[in-house]
């Protein structure tokens, strides 16, 4: 860390090593050879990560992470069809968002911010709108760091034979997730997560049989995964011009992930992180919004101090000057603050995180409890 860099306390963007940094250093020809190599190369390692191989194909996208959720929606789902999102946060609602502006039917099921979305409540929605076609779930929902239970959602899934699309954003590559024989048909995520590359470029790992039924079903061009995959199996190349520097630093960090020791290294690595920054900042008086058995360890809400002189900008700013930047909460019934545990970070930096935190609450004036 240095004054002129802080560390990214975020959910993405986060903290990239100096390596993948360094990665971005070389500019690339978006129909070289060498450049689409890369690319192929990216893409048959991300399947690799969640045992996708055998049944499943990987489609790039230009774009953030909601550009590849759009996408997956607009490609996937038809325009007859119907949606059940199990809503608990932001990004659940994101979806909705999309649905509506896309005119495709849904159906939400309201749940807490601290509330994980459950199979057997899923199940029962299947039974009173026997409509629903498809599941969209938010696996990690960022907005509070709550972590759902994929495998059993996408179990009644399967039992019921209703595609689930699972927005992966912040849990993949973190926590274990095995496409084998699973009930998942999509898979999204992006570079700037826990793969810890820059942001920029969005994947979606579809089951072959189903990207396959969905030509010209997108009523967008550009994220059309159909069209985006048939072109690049045909040439090799991106449809239209590729995030170079975006995917030749993903490239450099998957490397690195692999030479890590892959997933159960970076949860080992993130879990660490959490459990140092929980500590930490419960001797300072700080309690998470999330109870233990839902916390995941990529994001931390903390519950913000009962006290005229909190201010989260003045908090953020003071923080942030002594190299650390922090994430504003995205609850609306509570006041909250949060704080990011991935990133090419670790407990040492944790640990010095939570000091500047007490350094800015000091500097405030700011009682915690």
């Amino acid at each position: 860390m240095s004054a002129s860099f802080p560390i990214l306390l975020t959910p993405g963007p986060l903290t990239t090593a100096p390596a993948t940094r360094e990665a971005m250093l070389r500019d690339w020809g978006s129909w070289d050879g060498e450049f689409n190599r890369i690319t192929s190369s990216v893409c048959a390692d991300l399947l690799s990560i969640v045992h996708g191989e055998d049944e499943y194909v990987c489609i790039p996208m230009q774009g953030s992470g909601t550009f590849s959720v759009e996408a997956a929606l607009g490609t996937l789902v038809p325009r007859n069809g119907c949606v059940l999102v199990p809503n608990n946060g932001a990004y659940c609602a994101r979806i909705v968002r999309i649905l509506e502006r896309m005119g495709i039917a849904y159906v939400t099921l309201p749940l807490e911010d601290d509330e994980p979305a459950r199979a057997d409540v899923i199940e029962a929605a299947f039974a009173s709108a026997p409509g629903i076609t498809h599941v969209a779930q938010v696996h990690l929902e960022t907005s509070a760091g709550l972590l759902n239970p994929l495998d059993e959602i996408a179990a009644v899934c399967a039992r019921h034979d209703k595609r689930l699309i699972v927005d992966a954003m912040s849990s993949f590559g973190a926590v274990p997730i095995d496409l084998r024989g699973s009930g998942i048909d999509a898979l999204i995520s992006a570079s700037g997560k826990c793969l810890e590359g820059p942001p920029g470029m969005g994947f979606a790992i579809v089951r072959r049989t189903l990207l396959e039924q969905c030509a010209q079903r997108s009523p967008s061009l550009a994220l059309d995964l159909h069209d985006q995959w048939v072109y690049m199996r045909k040439t090799g190349q991106w449809r239209f011009t590729p995030p170079t520097h975006v995917v030749a630093a993903l490239r450099r960090a998957i490397d690195a992930f692999a030479a890590q020791g892959g997933q159960p290294a970076r949860a080992a690595r993130y879990a660490g992180n959490r459990a140092t920054l929980i500590e930490g900042m419960n001797a300072l008086g700080f309690l998470p919004f999330l109870p233990a058995a839902v916390q995941s360890d990529v994001i931390v809400t903390f519950h913000a101090p009962r006290d005229e002189n909190w201010r989260f900008a003045d908090f953020y700013a003071a923080v942030r000057a002594a190299g650390f930047i922090l994430y504003p909460g995205k609850l609306t019934r509570v006041d909250t603050f949060r704080v990011g545990c991935i990133g090419a970070i670790d407990a040492g930096d944790m640990r010095r995180a939570v000091s500047a935190i007490a350094a800015a609450v000091e500097q405030l004036g700011i009682r915690v409890r």
